[in-house]
């Protein structure tokens, strides 16, 4: 195919993207990988035939400096001819050289790293087992490359920042990722189990020698509790050591693991049943408390314990291990007597087809989920005699329990269906099958049963291939917005940040303070709230100990500084990011930020995609949250926007749409809150005290009513059988009800425009008018409301007038996931968004047109903002109610522009971490908030120019933030008028195309609109970001490369005269590098 000028530099295989940002090097070769588990965490094997190959120069080189070759020609005839002293001579070239490991796809920066070599025999790569979580690779024949660092930079850079030891820390979170899994688990949770009457239970031991002699010669068995005297060595804070000598009730195998803990760490932290978060706590302990190369050493020797128990314990299961609960069949039998209840009902037309058929999947959800409780508690105990001839009850040693329990393998989920029941299946198009699989693997499965789960089996397989593509599409997008961020200075002294709190969702704690102001930097001084003695000074990086005691003492807000509010111009400042999670120390300046934010929420995006099919698309889907339950004892507090009215029952009926209930402890101070929907019944008064698990509030999830705060009698308006509302007969129960139809499919043009209403008439004949005002009371219904009234009924204040059906749900996949994820950074308008309003005042109707209401807020200066709504929207607010600027006034999803207009960058950049934390959180990632910033930053990096003042700019124009502040102090200084502006807010496509740069523009998309623009505007390149300077290339403007860049300014700011004697010197200088690495 012949190609055009254009199709030779655009797209995937043009030259932007196949040879300038990615090029195929010399000196690397690639095999399959296998599990090398006698080396150390720095080593990897490396096979003869290819260390031969790649590090044939330097062979060479040593060849002829030891005088065995007189030439090069002759050299390669010796390696060739493999004469027994080129090994000799591979040997010591190879001594203290790293090499760089890579697998594919290389999805965040621990997918390459250092290793030493070692060479062995065999044609396959050597791989350590603790760094396959960081590659992300197993031994089923995935392939790796081995890259050889030539120069003596290369050399030193590969061992100092990139040698496996070096990367304990993944940068996504700044959780150990050098973590055991699988059979290392198994081994040292099985190690660390307490067994009831093992043999040698109740003996005593002087120390471990005499504990490993019992345990040799078989006196007392691994899991057997016993008394033994532990050594435990403690650094101080000048790093002097002291020994103490202790006495501990535990086990053997514990007692035996004590050896390998490093000075520092207290026995406690092994002394209880070692799981996978318990061991990842154990790292990140010794992390902290001994530093990075006793971790490294710790690392290496639990994983041998953990591989030798494991092979010793010989622990497998059979297919008798799946105990089937003896209560399945009565869970089922008492579930399917509640769906043919529902059943009835519905003949009986008293819930709708919806409705029942929502029921019949909350009922089966529910009994599949007790299946699995009464099954794990049946598997995850057994009973056993103690030594004194009692009955007693453990914790089960049934293999699978502890693979499960232990988090080697397997989950609850996945046991459920080997011995509990399937449960609800998907539809292909996403629907649950109201008939469940109630058989599990071991009783195995019918014809219908087997055909019903292909569907939801092959759905998983079809996501994960679309799904890849998506993820790595948005982690490249995330790159190119990022890419030019790189901590530039060390300090901005901004005296800006953001006020965090403990992150409170559904009452729950779903992170808390000390998770999220860690490793953050105080952005003023933090108060005592006691002694009002400044606790810590701001601009201190809050570590461990310091969240610590700032939990302690009961502080709930900290301001803190973060990459949103950073001054720093080109770039971000070390103070406000914080700490450099992948190191555990303040981030060096040169650190390319932008770019590992990008990786870190790119990868588990992948990740997440890959991991639809585990659980055989069997429907996840949780039952609905139908009430709120205190989960604290407390005081019942009710907040401002909370509105109730007593109904004629005495129940209190919520009226309010973003009320919450917070519930406080004796200081006052917040446990939980939780938001009580619109309708709901409280069963609780503001000020009560609480005790833990009462329910505070309760409603009908499948329905959202609509509420009279008035009594009187019903005066129906426009309700007119065919024209706004149609007669629902049901098929099957002959009863008829009233709902709404959509103004679409309404006949006449005259009744297009009209709304379904409801007004009251009091005792005199009168219309009821709201409090206060002369307006009437006016309910109006929205469509596919079921009204619940008739013409004429008397209603009490706190009856319901009309419900509206909640749709049917459908399966919360990841597939929700990653497109919202993009829709988020994207900064997409959604389709129908909720209306915020633009100002603080009072809310009104105005005269409806055809097909739209008009809603007016008269602000404080009797200004009046009209809103015209659709007629069939949800409107929050009702007549004379008093909203706040930004406040929701028609129910809908948030569009974050007009976020960012009304309520400024500190609630935007809150609503989208907290979104996009949403979707990563329900897959058990964690992903630190900082990240998130750094790209919200970048998102919001132009402005829009509203008045130039006496700066260039034109109005309208949208430039860089930096420029422009730039700009201002420029006009500042000559004391003229600076540029007024506004924030906008970009998606990260958008804000890509738009950088400055037009080199990183056209390498990423559109290539040749982009160049014809960048022509025809004559632009030029500052060359600020990583890539344009790899396309160029130069050496990129972060880590090494900076420091580079800072001397080359520095002496092109220097006078002219000064040029000529400085560079005489500087050529020679440069000379050695070059020849001495290569050659």
């Amino acid at each position: 195919p012949l190609k055009s000028l254009a199709d030779m530099i655009k797209g995937k295989g043009g030259r932007f993207r196949q040879n300038l940002l990615g090029k195929r090097v010399d000196y690397s070769g690639r095999s399959v990988i296998v599990v090398g588990p006698q080396l150390k965490l720095h080593q990897c094997g490396l096979p003869k035939k290819m260390a031969l190959e790649l590090f044939k120069p330097f062979i060479f080189n040593k060849l002829e400096l030891l005088g065995l070759a007189t030439t090069i020609k002759a050299a390669k005839r010796l390696v060739e001819q493999e004469v027994p002293e080129v090994w000799d001579i591979l040997e010591e070239v190879i001594r203290e050289h790293p090499v760089l490991l890579n697998r594919a796809p290389t999805l965040h920066r621990l997918g390459i790293q250092a290793f030493e070599p070692v060479l062995i025999e065999g044609k396959a790569i050597q791989l350590h087992p603790l760094v396959c979580a960081a590659f992300n690779a197993d031994f089923d024949g995935d392939q790796m490359a081995v890259h050889v660092p030539l120069s003596l930079e290369a050399q030193m850079e590969a061992r100092t920042l990139m040698l496996a030891s070096n990367n304990v820390l993944s940068p996504a979170n700044g959780e150990p990722i050098i973590v055991p899994s699988q059979d290392i688990v198994l081994g040292l949770y099985y190690a660390t189990r307490e067994r009831i009457n093992a043999k040698g239970e109740g003996m005593s031991f002087s120390d471990l020698a005499e504990v490993h002699r019992g345990y040799d010669s078989r006196q007392v068995e691994i899991n057997a509790r016993i008394w033994v005297r532990i050594r435990e060595k403690d650094i101080a804070e000048d790093g002097e050591i002291t020994e103490k000598v202790t006495r501990y009730e535990t086990t053997v195998g514990r007692a035996l693991l004590s050896e390998i803990l490093p000075a520092g760490l207290s026995f406690e932290l092994l002394n209880k049943p070692l799981k996978k978060k318990e061991i990842s706590r154990l790292i990140n302990a010794a992390f902290r408390l001994c530093g990075l190369r006793e971790t490294v050493i710790f690392a290496d020797k639990l994983m041998q314990a953990g591989f030798g128990i494991a092979t010793r314990a010989g622990i497998s299961f059979g297919v008798h291990d799946m105990t089937i609960p003896a209560q399945k069949q009565e869970l089922i039998k008492a579930a399917e007597t509640e769906v043919k209840e529902i059943e009835n009902q519905y003949t009986s037309g008293l819930v709708t087809a919806g409705e029942r058929y929502n029921k019949v999947v909350d009922i089966w959800s529910r009994c599949g989920e007790q299946v699995g409780k009464v099954m794990m508690e049946q598997l995850g105990s057994e009973e056993v005699v103690n030594r004194h001839g009692k009955t007693v009850k453990q914790e089960a040693f049934n293999s699978i329990y502890m693979m499960a329990d232990s988090g080697a393998r397997g989950s609850a989920a996945q046991i459920r269906q080997l011995a509990g029941m399937r449960g609800l299946m998907a539809k292909p198009d996403g629907s649950i099958i109201e008939t469940p699989i109630t058989a599990n693997f071991r009783e195995g499965l019918n014809v219908l049963q087997y055909f019903i789960s292909t569907h939801g089996a092959r759905k998983g397989l079809a996501d994960t291939a679309l799904k890849t593509a998506n993820s790595g599409y948005l982690t490249r997008r995330l790159v190119d917005v990022t890419q030019d961020l790189v901590v530039t200075e060390d300090d901005c002294r901004t005296q800006n940040g953001v006020s965090m709190k403990a992150l409170v969702e559904g009452g729950e704690v779903v992170e808390a303070l000390r998770e999220r102001i860690l490793g953050r930097t105080l952005a003023i001084d933090l108060i005592h709230p006691e002694t009002q003695d400044v606790l810590y000074p701001a601009g201190s990086l809050l570590d461990e100990e310091s969240v610590e005691t700032i939990d302690n003492v009961g502080i709930d807000e900290v301001k803190v500084r973060t990459a949103l509010s950073c001054d720093t111009r080109w770039g971000v400042c070390s103070k406000c990011y914080g700490r450099d999670l992948g190191r555990g120390s303040p981030v060096n300046v040169g650190e390319a930020i932008g770019v590992i934010a990008a990786q870190s929420i790119g990868e588990p995006g992948t990740q997440l995609t890959m991991r639809t099919f585990h659980i055989g698309g069997a429907a996840s889907r949780t039952a609905v949250q139908s009430n709120v339950e205190a989960k604290s004892a407390g005081t019942v507090r009710f907040t401002a926007t909370m509105r109730y009215l007593s109904n004629a029952k005495g129940d209190k009926v919520v009226i309010s749409r973003s009320g919450e209930v917070i519930i406080t402890d004796d200081n006052g101070r917040e446990r939980e809150r939780h938001k009580v929907p619109y309708g709901a019944l409280l069963s609780v008064a503001d000020g009560d005290t609480v005790r833990a698990g009462k329910t505070i509030a309760n409603w009908d999830p499948h329905h959202r009513p609509i509420i009279t705060e008035y009594a009187g009698t019903v005066k129906f308006e426009h309700v007119e059988e065919g024209t706004t509302v149609a007669k629902q007969i049901d098929d099957v129960t002959g009863l008829s009800t009233l709902v709404v139809i959509d103004a679409k499919r309404r006949t006449t043009a005259a009744a297009k425009g009209q709304r379904p209403s409801v007004k009251l008439i009091n005792d005199s004949g009168e219309e009821v008018r709201i409090a206060g005002t002369d307006h009437a009371v006016n309910i109006s219904f929205p469509v596919g409301a079921v009204i619940a009234v008739r013409d004429g009924q008397q209603v009490q204040v706190g009856e319901v007038l009309a419900r509206i059906p909640q749709e049917v749900s459908k399966t919360r996949d990841i597939t929700g996931g990653l497109p919202r994820v993009a829709e988020l950074f994207e900064a997409r308008s959604p389709k129908d968004a909720g209306i915020l309003a633009e100002v603080t005042g009072t809310v009104s109707f105005g005269k409806d047109t055809k097909g739209k209401q008009r809603l007016v807020i008269t602000d404080l200066d009797k200004q009046e903002h009209e809103y015209l709504i659709a007629k069939d929207k949800h409107l929050l607010v009702h007549d004379g109610q008093v909203v706040n600027k930004g406040e929701m006034i028609v129910d809908g999803p948030v569009d974050p522009h007009d976020l960012l207009r009304l309520l400024g960058i500190e609630e935007l950049a809150r609503y989208i971490i907290d979104e996009v934390q949403d979707v990563y959180r329900l897959q058990g990632v964690k992903i630190n908030d900082k990240h998130i910033e750094v790209i919200v930053r970048q998102m919001l990096r132009r402005i829009e120019v509203e008045e130039p003042g006496d700066t260039p700019f034109i109005m309208g124009e949208q430039v860089e933030r930096a420029e422009l502040f730039e700009e201002n102090e420029k006009a500042e200084k000559a004391g003229k008028k600076a540029a007024s502006y506004r924030n906008i807010l970009l998606g990260i496509t958008k804000a890509s195309l738009s950088t400055d740069s037009f080199i990183s523009a056209a390498s990423f998309q559109e290539t040749t609109r982009v160049l014809t623009e960048a022509a025809i505007m004559g632009k030029r390149d500052e060359l600020r970001g990583l890539k344009e300077n790899v396309i160029v290339g130069r050496l990129i403007p972060a880590g090494t490369g900076l420091a580079y860049h800072m001397i080359r300014k520095a002496q092109a700011a220097e006078p002219v005269l000064a040029e000529l004697p400085a560079s005489a010197p500087e050529t020679p200088a440069a000379e050695p590098a070059t020849t001495g690495g290569g050659s």
